[in-house]
């Protein structure tokens, strides 16, 4: 019996390429497409598929609300995030919210396969560069969380704010930006602004402009 899918991405070609793979491999049965994740909790309500290629990040209805939506309706759809983010904040997000399996959009397409049947059959699936986050996150000690005000300072910092700007847009004092600044470094395991930001980024504590 064929695999039943539903694709959910907010890019078109993303969709097409992605229908084209599935219908021209034997085993496998596009039944819909959602361009958003309340699209796509639509359609799984109404199509029941085995498995939900769902992506991230879409305008709207993002994927993991859909996915906590899924969950929430007792839809028996296993979802599987296809997405190009590999941070640690989306993936334990995703997971969390009930996600079967995480791949990245450069997996090529047999993984791809072999994940969609995974998925079908209940089996949780990850591409190696996700497994390899996660279980890294899993062994590494528990980190001291950043305060709010600390990620407000970084997140200024990180749009190129100076020390005097930053301490003028939060209204406190350049010596008090510093020292949020330093215990950001201590929280995070780096030495300068820089590497600050970067890790913050990877670990998804901020985010980039645009999609």
């Amino acid at each position: 019996m064929a695999v039943t899918l539903l694709i959910a991405d907010d890019h078109p070609i993303v969709r097409d390429g992605l229908r084209g793979m599935f219908t021209t491999e034997a085993g496998f049965e596009v039944l819909g497409e959602a361009a958003d994740g309340a699209e796509a909790v639509r359609l799984a309500e109404r199509l029941r598929p085995d498995v939900v290629l769902m992506d991230l990040r879409m305008p709207g209805t993002d994927g993991v609300t859909a996915i906590n939506e899924l969950a929430g309706l007792g839809n028996p759809a296993r979802v599987l995030v296809l997405t190009t983010y590999d941070t640690d904040a989306d993936v334990l997000t995703a997971i969390e919210a009930g996600a079967t399996g995480y791949l990245l959009k450069d997996s090529p397409r047999a993984e791809l396969f072999r994940a969609v049947r995974a998925a079908a059959r209940g089996e949780s699936v990850l591409s190696p560069a996700v497994a390899g986050r996660v279980m890294g996150r899993l062994r590494s000690p528990a980190r001291e969380p950043l305060s709010r005000r600390e990620l407000e300072v970084l997140d200024l910092v990180a749009a190129g704010s100076t020390n005097k700007e930053t301490a003028r847009t939060l209204f406190i004092s350049e010596a008090t930006v510093k020292t949020h600044l330093l215990h950001a470094y201590a929280k995070l395991g780096v030495k300068d602004r820089a590497a600050a930001v970067a890790t913050a980024y990877e670990r998804g504590l901020l985010r980039r402009s645009g999609r």
